[in-house]
């Protein structure tokens, strides 16, 4: 292989899966957490998510029958090291267990309805309360403008598709923001702080964007990412709640199966291509009904 066309081939391995652009943006966040801020993500975190993201993904995968695939239970960890703070590293441990491990577990016609790292936090919270925290990731003004283009770029260069969802959200959440704002007569600083977040980074480009558990349909998506939107603002202007995003994800993903039902479409599935009318490879979305165990129990 000539050294000219080694750029290509390492892009073009790259966009054999979706994943590998998400892998690679959210690694640079967790770069960006770590050296950006004194109360950022730390190694330990990482490998403390990954014990538990690759344990319940093995023990999940052979429950069920299906291969063992490393890369979900990657970007899980990953986002659960970014965004969860802890008193005790095996909290870590077990926020991966029990995202990853819910996945084979809680699903409804072979998708899982909850993004594992999501229901890893709000779990976690819930059980412990004031030992485990969101981290609000604020990571300065220009490390957090290079993350939102990192993010952005990894959503645009993948064949994920889901832009339209990332969009949905943030352009609610700010709408509604913006209108409470000016609705009270308050400075437009407030709802840029409550905007100029790496949580809310994280939260719009690699959880509410999850293909395996959010609406098939674009107007399902739009309609769920109003929603999610919506009890977003509620739960940060009423009660307060640090983790309002994953609150809000966790508790509207239930109503994902009948967005499905009411606008369905083709149904994603991870690292199948087919060819467009152009000839440019991209991420299909299968029916999920491909027969036998392993349509009904979809790969994770």
């Amino acid at each position: 292989m000539d050294v000219r066309d080694a750029p290509l081939s390492v892009f073009r391995g790259l966009n054999r899966d979706a994943r590998h652009w998400q892998i690679l943006a959210l690694s640079g966040l967790f770069a960006i957490s770590v050296w950006t801020t004194d109360f950022g993500a730390r190694p330990e975190h990482l490998i403390a998510a990954l014990t538990g993201t690759l344990t319940a993904q093995i023990i999940g995968a052979w429950a069920v029958g299906c291969r063992f695939e490393w890369k979900s239970a990657a970007i899980t960890a990953l986002s659960l090291s970014i965004l969860l703070r802890a008193s005790e590293p095996w909290m870590w441990v077990a926020a991966g267990l029990v995202g990853v491990g819910a996945k084979f577990a809680i699903r409804y016609k072979g998708k899982h309805l909850f993004n594992p790292a999501c229901l890893g936090i709000v779990a976690m919270i819930l059980l412990f309360g004031r030992d485990v925290w969101v981290s609000p990731g604020q990571w300065g003004q220009a490390p957090l403008i290079a993350g939102w283009a990192m993010a952005l770029a990894a959503l645009v260069l993948s064949s994920v598709k889901r832009l339209d969802i990332a969009l949905g959200f943030i352009a609610t959440f700010a709408a509604i923001l913006f209108g409470r704002a000016l609705w009270l007569g308050d400075p437009m600083a407030i709802p840029m702080h409550q905007l100029s977040s790496g949580t809310l980074l994280v939260f719009t480009f690699f959880m509410i964007t999850d293909p395996r558990s959010t609406p098939d349909s674009c107007p399902g998506r739009l309609l769920f990412a109003a929603g999610v939107a919506g009890l977003t603002a509620w739960l940060i202007i009423g009660p307060n709640v640090i983790a309002a995003p994953m609150m809000a994800l966790a508790a509207l993903s239930v109503f994902t199966p009948f967005l499905d039902r009411w606008l369905p479409a083709r149904r994603f599935q991870w690292g199948i291509h087919q060819k467009s009318k152009e000839g440019r490879d991209y991420e299909t979305q299968t029916s999920g009904r491909l027969g036998g165990a392993w349509s009904r129990l979809a790969r994770p």
